[in-house]
């Protein structure tokens, strides 16, 4: 069959195709949990922690229950409450947001680079001196590492060590990417990740992680993981939170682990044949000289003047879907609206919010679907 008539659909993600790939060692590593019956702290949650710590050349690591709690965690060890000021991009998920208004802290909404969509360092500059203007003290900034590629991590550091701040990084999205050379765990005071199953790292449910290279901080944070319990369940010694990593979740993640880095060679050589193809017709992702990306997301942003909804709904009846991250940034959002955003507004947030959206890319996406999704996307826009 012509592939270009095919409407059969084609996954956005395919964790159906990798289950194929590796599904009796997980369910026999799943086994080996439900044999010992430790489902909480078990053996194969300290195992991934190291396996983890030696992926990313982090000293620690600190398995908890999802991204989220991953962040909220680290502003609680560190101290972040009301009077203080986390600087955040606007153009992310509202979860890299909502743990700084949940310690009572104000978030400031930055702008982010056109080209790669990771924090403006022009803007934090700016937001930060809105900080100061509104009787705020300046305390955390939480760069995120947006659709699988790292931010700018030298000029933000600069930024934070000249201003005071301590460096939260959102990798969410790019646990395994490399800037300038180096995988993404180690820079800041601390880096978060999360593990819901359409992360390129996924496990079967909620899970997610937190790298650090600070000793109280790792011991801060394992507290503060289990209720804030000091020396022992009913000595708790601060206030904490019920954020574990479940053990089936660990052994999942042990055997994803081990084809991990040959699936980011995948979604590489996926993302390369989409910009050959794309890239004369739409504006096609960039990542900075001298980093690598995972792909978490292929996001492309359409020509002026196209009618997305028109462009999603001429893919989709032809089996391919779309999505949009994110079709409103936070600030546009009502329950993030009072918060300051950063002098200047934050123009290019709002630009992206109104035209990019994002193709199919996984692992396991053959060549012959490759050539659909490009095929329909020529076609859509031509149209």
């Amino acid at each position: 069959m012509n592939q270009h008539l095919r409407t059969d659909p084609v996954p956005f993600v395919d964790i159906g195709a990798q289950r194929r790939r590796i599904g009796q060692s997980i369910d026999d590593a799943v086994g080996r949990v439900l044999a010992h019956c430790q489902f909480i702290g078990g053996p194969e949650v300290a195992e991934f922690e190291a396996k983890l710590a030696a992926y990313t050349g982090a000293k620690h690591v600190i398995g908890c229950a999802n991204g989220t709690d991953a962040l909220l965690m680290v502003l609680m060890a560190k101290g972040v409450g009301p009077g203080d000021a986390v600087f955040c991009p606007s153009f992310t998920f509202c979860a890299t947001v909502s743990p700084a208004a949940r310690t009572g802290a104000t978030p400031i909404l930055v702008d982010v680079d056109e080209a790669t969509f990771t924090i403006d360092i022009a803007s934090l500059k700016r937001a930060i001196v809105t900080a100061k203007k509104l009787g705020l003290r300046p305390k955390a900034v939480i760069p995120v590492d947006l659709f699988g590629q790292p931010a700018d991590h030298a000029a933000i550091a600069a930024i934070a060590e000249a201003e005071g701040l301590f460096v939260l990084d959102d990798a969410a999205q790019s646990m395994g990417a490399r800037y300038k050379g180096k995988r993404l765990g180690t820079f800041g005071a601390a880096t978060t990740t999360s593990f819901f199953p359409a992360k390129p790292l996924g496990c079967y449910g909620d899970g997610g992680a937190i790298f650090t290279d600070d000793d109280q901080l790792a011991a801060d944070l394992r507290s503060i993981r289990v209720h804030g319990q000091g020396s022992d369940k009913y000595d708790n010694i601060r206030l904490g939170l019920t954020g574990r990593l479940d053990t089936i979740q660990a052994a999942v993640l042990l055997e994803k682990l081990k084809i991990f880095e040959d699936e980011i060679v995948a979604r590489n050589k996926v993302a390369e044949r989409y910009a050959q193809s794309l890239g004369n017709i739409v504006t096609v992702p960039r990542v900075a000289d001298g980093n690598t990306s995972i792909w978490a997301c292929y996001t492309i942003r359409l020509p002026r003047g196209t009618d997305r909804d028109a462009f999603a709904a001429t893919l989709k009846a032809q089996g391919v879907p779309t999505a949009v991250y994110y079709g409103k940034s936070v600030h546009m959002q009502s329950a993030y609206g009072m918060f300051p955003v950063a002098e200047g507004g934050l123009p290019v947030c709002e630009a992206l919010s109104a035209d990019v959206i994002s193709l199919p890319v996984h692992a396991y996406l053959d060549e012959a679907t490759q050539d659909r999704v490009i095929a329909a996307v020529r076609s859509a826009v031509a149209s």
